[in-house]
């Protein structure tokens, strides 16, 4: 992944964890196996594991804990009303960013 993408997806990754979660409970391993499917290669687990731990001490999402077939139970993660509430406000972010930037760049040609 380009040092460029890297840090942008790093100041993103949350959102974008949260969207994956409005869709969905999910555990870490899922996520980024997700996050991986739709191309973004370089997402190490340790850091959506470390954006989950935030976002859950954050009160964005809840947890519980589900037996596992293979060792300790899973932490699977929800979305709940206050990260619903996070995620649209950063959609709304985000739209008003991709606008401006979008002006930006169309003024420029």
């Amino acid at each position: 992944m380009p040092k460029q993408l890297t840090e942008m997806l790093k100041g993103t990754l949350e959102g974008v964890v949260l969207a994956v979660l409005a869709r969905r409970p999910a555990y870490g391993y899922e996520i980024t196996a997700w996050l991986r499917e739709q191309g973004f290669t370089d997402i190490a687990e340790g850091t959506v594991y470390a954006l989950l731990v935030r976002v859950e001490q954050r009160g964005l999402v809840d947890v519980q804990k589900v037996p596992s077939e293979k060792g300790p139970p899973r932490k699977v993660y929800s979305l709940n009303a206050a990260g619903r509430d996070h995620l649209t406000e950063f959609w709304r972010t985000w739209g008003f960013l991709t606008d401006r930037l979008r002006q930006l760049r169309d003024e420029g040609d």
